[in-house]
């Protein structure tokens, strides 16, 4: 009888807990065969001069993916590693470890969905399906009470028929152990140094670290009734970025956690979430939008030189020079706080929406392309929500939103 091989192939849900695909291969394989690709399109200088991953959010990734090897190899199993395209690799994976299927979440923005299209196609030559689960979201795109085409526009809208027309999903049961090829090749996670940044670089030790352990601790403290702090969302969303703990999980912490005297800050906390899933369903629904230019008044050639000699200089405003600061050398800011930066470039530095939106992916540690580029086109008064568009000017936000943010811990 032949066995069932299904490789589970790792992307953005770097986590074992609340992890559909792994959890359905898990019950369904006989052997499942746990795979990442340090792509190394991510990992490159983009056209406009910015890199697409900085090295913060590397040295995360990096993390993350140490954290998952572990926690899967004490559940019984491994996680291969190769720098490489997924495209590639997989077909000769697949051929090596006789493999049935292939198991990955479905990604929205278009970089992604053309990656999975060439995975895809190359795999379908060897007559192998690349199966598709939809996840990344709170509220999951099946359980929506209209279809993506008619989910509308005025987030408000969204909220507000969502919340009341449909549910979160209770997170999945824990993998108490998984069954792996008996054979199976020894990898080794990838370095700074191999993926193209200078080892020796100073990291701040301020700076958040990567892994699954590390965001369920993250979020325990930022839930906790004692802590007062502002940064909380904006500490847990790098996790959530990566995957390393899924949006419906952290969503039922909120929840178990709520309190009264701390209604305000746990309906944010929720309002970020929903907010994260506005952004992939308006990317679904209108294709691509959040990447194309929305103000042909602004030079995108001379925003990248202008945004280049600002990032290397000293900004002559104190408090912009600190939120630049924070941003480059930690890479996250309570999100009040990026709304001043993003403000400050387009109202002060007139740059295009799409030059500003590059710098967030360079330098956050949460970058995700939906939430990025889908707030850089409300900061340029673009978005798709149009009552949310930003109409503060970056002096008033400063006056009402600024706040000395305490050292991440």
């Amino acid at each position: 009888m032949t066995k069932k091989v299904i490789l589970v192939w790792f992307r953005n849900d770097l986590r074992v807990q609340d992890n559909e695909i792994l959890s359905e291969a898990v019950n369904k394989a006989d052997i499942t065969i746990p795979v990442y690709f340090f792509d190394p399109r991510y990992f490159k200088t983009n056209d406009d001069g910015f890199q697409n991953t900085g090295i913060l959010r590397t040295q995360f990734l990096i993390e993350t993916v140490q954290a998952l090897k572990h926690s899967l190899q004490e559940l019984g199993a491994d996680l291969l590693t190769f720098i490489g395209k997924p495209e590639d690799h997989l077909g000769t994976l697949c051929a090596k470890y006789d493999v049935t299927e292939v198991y990955h979440h479905r990604e929205v923005a278009y970089r992604e969905t053309q990656i999975s299209e060439r995975v895809e196609a190359a795999l379908w030559e060897q007559k192998i399906n690349l199966k598709h689960f939809i996840g990344h979201t709170l509220y999951h795109k099946e359980d929506l009470p209209i279809p993506i085409k008619d989910i509308p526009d005025n987030f408000a809208a969204f909220k507000k028929k969502v919340e009341k027309e449909s549910f979160v999903r209770p997170t999945i049961d824990p993998i108490e152990t998984i069954i792996t090829h008996p054979h199976l090749e020894h990898t080794q996670i990838a370095t700074l140094g191999e993926l193209g940044y200078h080892e020796d670089s100073s990291l701040d030790d301020k700076r958040i670290q990567g892994g699954e352990r590390r965001a369920l601790q993250t979020i325990a403290q930022t839930l906790s009734l004692n802590y007062s702090e502002i940064d909380d969302y904006n500490l847990v969303s790098p996790y959530i970025a990566v995957g390393a703990v899924s949006p419906i999980f952290y969503y039922h912490e909120i929840k178990a956690a709520y309190s009264p005297n701390k209604k305000k800050k746990y309906d944010q906390l929720i309002l970020r979430l929903m907010w994260r899933d506005y952004f992939r369903f308006m990317l679904k629904k209108y294709p691509n939008i959040f990447f194309k230019n929305h103000d042909v008044s602004t030079d995108v050639k001379n925003s990248i030189e202008v945004l280049q000699q600002w990032l290397t200089g000293q900004s002559e405003h104190p408090v912009i020079q600190d939120l630049k600061n924070q941003m480059q050398q930690i890479g996250n800011l309570p999100y009040a706080h990026r709304e001043i930066l993003a403000a400050y470039m387009i109202q002060h530095l007139h740059v295009n929406h799409l030059s500003g939106a590059r710098v967030f992916e360079e330098y956050f540690l949460d970058y995700a392309p939906a939430t990025v580029y889908g707030y850089w086109l409300h900061f340029a008064q673009k978005g798709t929500s149009l009552k949310d568009n930003l109409k503060t000017s970056w002096e008033e936000l400063i006056k009402k939103n600024y706040k000395a943010h305490a050292s991440i811990k």
